[in-house]
This record gives structure tokens, C-alpha cells and sequence, in this order.
């Protein structure tokens, strides 16, 4: 059973589809279908088979007060995104959960726990897609 800590801001920010007019609405779309992976198997960035346990998805910004489905943890970051994103990692890696990272971003890999699984958002899209389309226009 994995936990996905998902970068909001990185992944709605990889595909250009005019998220930055609406940054909360993006959010909470994503949000939206993140819920629907809880509980499902994937395969993981390493070809493995991986459960989604629990997803954990850190906001900031003008999508800070997006609207979370049930079943998803939302931390809201007052500051840095990514001071809020090391620090659930490095709880979560205290429980000792497993835990794939969502970011491209190289300087907060950089700062996740020692041995924490990380992925771009290529892979998420790609897994959203597969098992949650996005709703049709």
C-alpha cells in the first residue's frame, strides 16, 4: 500500500490547458480525480504493481482554498509549497509508509527523505487517464 504526495502546483502545471485562468478550479479538478485512485492498483513508475493507499496533495497560492473531494488529505500551504511538501514527506517516511513523491521539481527531490520514491507528472496523468478520464467537456 503506497501514499502518493502529489506537487498540485507541478503537476496542473505541466499540461497547458489554460489552468493558469482559473488556479483553484485546476486544482480541484485534479483533486477530483485523485480521489478516484484510492484504493486502485497502478503500475508504478518501476513497472511494479503499486496499491494507492492514500493520496496526500499539497496546495498553494490561489488554489490554497480549492474544494477536496472526500478521501483525499489536503494540506494547505501558507507559505512555501514545497517547505510544506518536504515536511509531509519526512512525516510520512517517519511512519514509515510507503511514499511516492509527485514533482518534477529537482530542488525539492533534492530535500524528500532518503529512499523516498519519486515520479514526474508524466506518470500521474498518465495513470489518472488510464483509471479516472477526465470528465468530457
Amino acid at each position: 500500500m503506497t501514499v502518493l504526495l502529489v506537487d498540485a502546483a507541478n503537476v496542473v502545471g505541466s499540461r497547458p490547458d489554460g489552468w493558469w485562468r482559473d488556479r483553484e478550479g485546476a486544482a480541484e479538478r485534479l483533486l477530483a480525480r485523485l480521489a478516484g485512485l484510492v484504493g486502485r492498483r497502478l503500475i508504478g513508475p518501476d513497472g511494479a504493481d503499486l496499491t494507492v493507499e492514500e493520496v496526500v496533495a499539497v496546495v498553494e497560492g490561489r488554489a490554497r482554498d480549492a474544494t477536496a473531494p472526500e478521501g483525499i488529505r489536503v494540506v494547505r500551504a501558507w507559505g512555501s509549497g514545497d517547505d510544506a511538501l518536504a515536511e509531509c514527506a519526512a512525516e510520512l517516511a517517519a511512519e514509515h509508509r510507503s511514499l511516492l513523491s509527485v514533482t518534477a521539481d529537482r530542488g525539492l527531490r533534492a530535500r524528500l527523505p532518503g529512499g523516498a520514491a519519486v515520479t514526474g507528472p508524466g506518470w500521474l496523468l498518465t495513470a489518472l487517464d488510464d483509471a479516472v478520464p477526465p470528465p468530457s467537456a
